[in-house]
């Protein structure tokens, strides 16, 4: 048995069924078919008998080359996995007492996080009494989401976590920046 991804796929001798539905290498049906039969056809033309169907009633099998039907899933897999975007989550600390330059240059940096197309998560954390007065947190994450506004908008919004406020401004889309 050889494994693709998860799958397991049933080869020639590794079928374990009496009776398989067989379909030749140009897709036509050759019907119902005792086992060795169907192995005995494929080895004739030099293929393999493969079973694409398990839990059909009967199983289907296919008269194939195994090496290339291999070949191809790989090949389908690998383009599946190019096609796949991967955001990166990129974090922006900031105090409640941030002085103007140093909420400028966080701000510079979340906007090119933006511009680079990930997500920022902007947390403010709070220290000691600081926890009593969170809202001058929310105040500061609603000032700084207000900043990013033309870069991003709000995919989470602020909110109390433990000991910081956090929000996730996501890049905006092409189709979000008209």
């Amino acid at each position: 048995m050889a494994k693709i991804g998860r799958k397991e796929i049933q080869i020639n001798e590794g079928i374990n069924d009496e009776k398989v539905r067989v379909i030749d290498a140009n897709g036509n049906q050759l019907g119902l078919m005792n086992l060795e039969d169907a192995i005995s056809a494929a080895s004739s033309k030099n293929l393999d008998l493969v079973k694409i169907a398990p839990l059909a009633n009967p199983p289907v099998c296919k008269i194939m080359d195994y090496g290339k039907y291999m070949f191809e899933q790989a090949k389908k897999e690998k383009e599946a996995k190019k096609k796949q975007k991967l955001i990166d989550i990129k974090e922006v600390r900031l105090s409640v007492h941030i002085g103007e330059n140093d909420f400028n240059t966080k701000l510079k940096s979340a906007i090119k996080f933006l511009k680079a197309r990930n997500k920022v998560k902007a947390v403010v954390r709070l220290r000691g009494r600081e926890m009593a007065r969170s809202s001058v947190g929310f105040e500061l994450l609603d000032r700084f989401k207000n900043a990013c506004e033309d870069y991003g908008s709000v995919d989470r919004p602020s909110k109390l976590e433990g000991r910081s406020v956090v929000c996730i401004i996501a890049p905006k889309t092409a189709e979000n920046k008209t």
